[in-house]
């Protein structure tokens, strides 16, 4: 059989089948003339945003395709570029639906709460089965046209210089409206939430859409792309061209395929009667779908490939099976340890609830401890994927687990787009002034949303963590290193710069938030100072201000970040050697990793912490306990949606730039 044509099939359904959720979703009433109004304006902040951003990416991708192009080919300039593209429309795709599903939400919830989850979902599902359809589908066709998974490596570098502008600058934008909103709005003016009267309002909806929908899916997508490259680069290790079109290199394929369609009939499994208990909905569609991809790769390795060979070695079905299994149960492992840290059904976020009758200087303290305990089983699940993997697999295997944990990605990513779909859906309805059960409906699937959202930035996490190890370990087999001799000077250099820079790294994502804070902030006590009638419902803020603000803060502040990541593992390699470029690598993947998990986790629960006050708890909203609730989640916001999320990137895109650079380097 050939296999090709089973990764080009999948791609090419997933495709359809969101243009057809797409086309469903946008014959849905959009409500009301202001509800409208409110939709029509946070799609054009959010596709403002992404213009500016796509103006400085094709300068970036134009100067790097030229350098690569000269330094290793016009095949991997090539692929460069498609690879960038690719992610880039994913991201365009999902940004557009999602803007223009939120008000759609809001009226589905005036008939029911299963009618705006159907529609939410959906939305989110359209940008999972984009993400995962084009990644196959470039993938399948490169390999098609060039028959050499080292090709493919340029292909991983555009999906990561996509992801880096994406996620970093939605980052930057998203927290610096969402802060600045939350410090004059509710600190200050003392006015809720999603209020009409803030000139920020606007702003902070249009950052849940670039930073959790463009910059989620183009992370995602990264991922996805590199782990498959990875594993499919280690298979063709010692093959030459023409001779790689074995069970081994296409299996990376076969098995992202199989995903597909299990995140297909995985989402059937997301429906709600009215009555029910929507939380743990998600996790029924995320669950049958691993179920599904389990069942389908054990009876295809065991029963009909069996026994497959890499570089000499010979493995069995059911030892890849094993291998791939540890990357998915890995997955499903960080995402329950995600949820129990960060829920506020659960005994963290309410502990740092209690904190907060203490003041805020005990809840961040205790936020804090909560992010650093929660580190304990990502960490181990990871490990444990690693030695089971490494175990059946050899470092084959490594690459393998890393495809398995992203194989769902189609219904995975589903359920963290929804988040932003009902963020959106509640803001409307506040903004809107519906009727106190509709607001209800829509702060419900909100608070859900909060729940998938965090569990979608562990997933994000541990994906990425194990994605830079198998790309790690394809650096390794690149460049003919048998092992990296910490004892070395250059190494423990190598080891200790790889270890900094996620800091560095930080830092700057931190303080870019706190500069985009600080202008919005003043823009926003400007209009309530100077527009009259503001601040009585009386006179309309000028929410296009405050949009612009956060673009240009985004813009500005992104290119540091972005430059210090690239340009740091090519520096290192040129200067102390490829052995300690393996050290960086080593060194950044592992303060990384935990640094990116602490910084979610805490956030999320420091959020979930003051939605629990919000709910009526320990004195409900306007206390002294919520007023430290929500200092507690000011700090979190960029922790766990600008610095921990981007951190991501940098761990996977050093990874690939030493790869894509090695030639060079040796």
């Amino acid at each position: 059989m050939n296999w090709i044509y089973l990764s080009l099939s999948a791609s090419m359904i997933a495709l359809l089948y969101a243009w057809i959720l797409s086309r469903k979703i946008l014959g849905e009433d959009a409500g009301d003339e202001k509800m409208r109004e409110l939709s029509r304006r946070i799609k054009e902040g959010a596709l403002t945003f992404l213009k500016s951003e796509y103006k400085i990416l094709i300068i970036f991708i134009l100067i790097v395709s030229v350098v690569v192009s000269f330094g290793l080919g016009v095949e991997s300039a090539a692929t460069f570029v498609v690879g960038a593209l690719f992610s880039a429309l994913a991201g365009n795709i999902g940004m557009r639906i999602a803007t223009s599903s939120n008000s759609r939400t809001t009226q589905a919830c005036k008939k029911n709460i299963g009618s705006g989850l159907t529609i939410a979902f959906s939305s989110g599902l359209t940008m999972g089965l984009s993400v995962v359809g084009l990644g196959v589908l470039g993938l399948t066709i490169l390999y098609k046209i060039f028959g050499d998974p080292v090709v493919l490596y340029g292909f991983g570098f555009g999906a990561s210089s996509i992801a880096l502008f994406a996620r970093v600058g939605g980052g930057i934008y998203t927290k610096g409206a969402d802060v600045g909103a939350d410090l004059v709005g509710k600190l200050e003016a003392g006015i809720p939430e999603d209020d009409p009267r803030n000139p920020a309002v606007i702003a902070d909806n249009v950052g849940d859409n670039v930073g959790d929908v463009a910059g989620m899916g183009a992370d995602l997508f990264e991922s996805y792309v590199d782990s498959i490259i990875a594993a499919m680069a280690i298979a063709a290790t010692g093959l030459v061209v023409g001779q790689m079109n074995t069970i081994a290199v296409i299996l990376p394929l076969i098995i992202a395929s199989i995903g597909i369609f299990s995140s297909i009939l995985g989402s059937f499994f997301v429906r709600v009667k009215d009555s029910e208990n929507i939380h743990g909905i998600m996790d029924r569609g995320i669950i049958a779908a691993s179920v599904i991809v389990a069942v389908a790769m054990y009876l295809l390795l065991t029963q009909y490939i069996g026994e497959v060979e890499v570089a000499g070695v010979k493995y069995s079905g059911l030892d890849l099976f094993i291998s791939i299994i540890s990357g998915l149960a890995a997955g499903l492992v960080i995402g329950f340890a995600t949820e129990y840290y960060t829920s506020d059904s659960h005994k963290p976020a309410q502990e740092i609830a209690k904190s907060s009758e203490q003041g805020a200087a005990i809840n961040i303290i205790t936020g804090l401890s909560t992010g650093m305990k929660s580190t304990i089983i990502p960490v181990l699940a990871v490990c444990a994927a690693i030695v089971v993997a490494y175990k059946f697999g050899g470092i084959y295997g490594i690459g393998l687990a890393a495809v398995g944990m992203l194989s769902t990605l189609g219904i995975t990513l589903a359920s963290d787009s929804y988040g932003p779909v009902a963020d959106n859906a509640a803001g409307i309805a506040e903004m809107a002034h519906l009727e106190g059960e509709v607001r209800k409906r829509a702060e419900a699937l909100d608070a859900v949303g909060n729940t998938t959202a965090a569990i979608g930035k562990g997933f994000a996490i541990g994906s990425a963590a194990l994605t830079a190890l198998a790309l790690f370990t394809a650096y390794v087999q690149a460049t003919g290193l048998s092992a990296i001799n910490v004892v070395q000077a250059p190494v423990m250099v190598g080891v200790f710069i790889g270890g900094l820079l996620p800091f560095v790294f930080s830092s700057y994502t931190m303080s870019a938030v706190g500069n985009a804070a600080g202008d919005m902030v003043e823009e926003v006590r400007r209009q309530f100072k100077e527009i009259a009638g503001l601040m009585e419902g009386k006179a309309e803020a000028d929410y296009k201000k405050c949009i612009d603000i956060s673009t240009k803060a985004a813009i500005r502040e992104m290119i540091l970040p972005a430059l210090l990541a690239v340009f740091t593992p090519i520096v290192v390699g040129l200067l102390l050697g490829a052995e300690a470029l393996g050290g960086l690598l080593a060194g950044s993947i592992v303060t990384g990793f935990l640094l990116a998990v602490m910084m979610a986790n805490a956030g999320g629960a420091w959020d979930n912490a003051k939605k629990y006050i919000e709910a009526g708890n320990l004195g409900g909203k306007g206390s002294k306990t919520h007023v430290a609730a929500v200092v507690g989640d000011t700090v979190g916001d960029p922790f766990k949606d600008t610095s921990g999320p981007s951190l991501n990137i940098l761990i996977k895109l050093v990874s690939i730039v030493a790869l894509v650079f090695a030639p060079l380097i040796l």
